[in-house]
């Protein structure tokens, strides 16, 4: 077998074999939709939706956050970080748990602790937010990895369509979160604490609508994995360009969540209309969310789609580097545009680049490990630099300059292989 024009030599042992790549994908002609499948699709958009409005709910607030419990710099910049340092370290927990317990029973856990979470940020303390905080953002990384192979093993055949669907509703609720933050606290006698507690409330709705999996679960084996499935791809030079793809989008993609509100407000911009701009640069995503998974799916090659969505992304970093005063909604938008493009992209490559259902939760964990590890660097460095030199063009200067390796590691992503264990 020969990958990226490196052969791999026999293993005498299946076991002990790296990932094999193929030049084919096989994809399940799709079939009319059954009630199981419209049941376990409402899942799965319900559980989209409840993975980022814990995030996406705070950066508007940290201001206020701040003030309120006497947090330093460092503080925040601790408290913005904790949810992707979650993402990296728990994503290869999903695949010991998802073995031992099956997807449904873990995805009802995932649901159950991020309600729990999410609930304790109702607590008027710093240690009961960042605690929340952890919670949450552990039961989001492990929610991260489990999706796409969801939709490998029971959507094969539709993996564009339901990619951008859950995706889109991801981006939906994010933008929500983010734009009725400061109005959320407004009008609550218990402030900030309530526009971060309130997100319990769907995610309790998303366990209702889960709990009818469980029958279903109970019925079917856990995904077939074979241990040491991390190592293996770790020695596929795709599985790990799919990976750093991955991170290094993420990267700036925290980094603008997290801080944008706040290189806004320093530039004269209010805290209300801040978190605004956060919410549409999401809300302007959506097309090209929508859009992505499928144009990528009915394609051999992505190069060329990888291309124009980093150049339209680099070119809104550039402008909110240079002058972020000057036209931010131009800059917002085109972020918004080129953002809401590259994590479905990313997720597309995890399903496309995967033979089938168990490749796709090996790759999915593998790249979310080491991707969510790399995007650390983004809110973490982007606070820090602020932190050291008091202006946040230097910050917006180490984003953009990630674009260059996300450039490579896309276009030999985007190459029309596959990945077997």
């Amino acid at each position: 077998m020969r990958c990226a024009g490196i052969a791999y030599r026999r293993w005498s042992s299946a076991c002990c074999r790296p990932p094999s790549v193929s030049d084919s994908r096989t994809i399940a002609a799709p079939r009319l939709w059954s009630s199981r499948q419209v049941l376990l699709l409402a899942g799965v958009l319900l559980i989209a939706a409840n993975l980022r409005p814990g995030i996406t709910s705070v950066s508007p607030l940290l201001v206020p956050i701040g003030a309120s419990l006497g947090l330093s710099s460092f503080g925040l910049i601790a408290l913005a970080t904790i949810p992707v340092i979650c993402f990296a370290a728990l994503a290869p927990v999903s695949l010991p748990l998802q073995r031992r317990f099956g997807l449904e029973t873990v995805v009802l856990g995932v649901l159950t602790l991020l309600c729990a979470g999410l609930a304790i940020r109702l607590i008027d303390a710093a240690p009961a937010l960042f605690i929340g905080t952890v919670l949450a953002g552990s039961a989001i990384a492990v929610g991260n990895v489990l999706i796409p192979a969801i939709v490998k093993r029971d959507f094969a055949g539709r993996v564009g369509l339901v990619t951008g669907l859950y995706i889109t509703t991801l981006y939906i609720t994010a933008s929500t979160a983010a734009g009725v933050s400061v109005p959320l606290a407004q009008a609550s006698a218990l402030g900030w604490r309530f526009a971060l507690g309130a997100w319990a409330g769907p995610a309790v709705i998303a366990v209702v609508v889960w709990l009818p999996q469980l029958a279903h679960g109970a019925t079917r084996a856990p995904l077939q994995y074979r241990g040491g499935g991390l190592a293996l791809m770790a020695r596929s030079p795709l599985a790990w360009a799919v990976a750093m793809f991955m991170g290094l989008q993420s990267l700036g993609y925290y980094a603008v969540l997290s801080w944008l509100p706040a290189m806004l407000h320093q530039v004269g911009i209010s805290q209300a209309e801040a978190g605004l701009m956060l919410s549409v640069s999401t809300l302007v995503a959506l097309p090209s969310t929508l859009i992505t998974p499928s144009l990528a799916a009915r394609s051999r090659d992505q190069r060329g789609l990888t291309s124009v969505v980093l150049a339209v992304t680099l070119l809104g970093y550039i402008g909110l580097m240079v002058a972020p005063g000057a036209a931010p909604w131009l800059w917002i938008v085109m972020i918004g545009l080129g953002q809401g493009a590259m994590f479905p992209l990313a997720m597309t490559f995890i399903v496309l680049r995967s033979n089938g259902p168990t490749e796709a939760m090996a790759l999915s964990a593998f790249s979310q490990t080491i991707g969510y590890a790399v995007s650390i660097a983004g809110p973490l460095g982007m606070g820090a630099l602020h932190a050291a030199t008091g202006q946040w063009w230097p910050a917006m200067a180490f984003v953009a300059a990630t674009v260059v390796p996300l450039l490579w590691f896309g276009l030999r992503a985007s190459r029309p292989e596959t990945i077997s264990l």
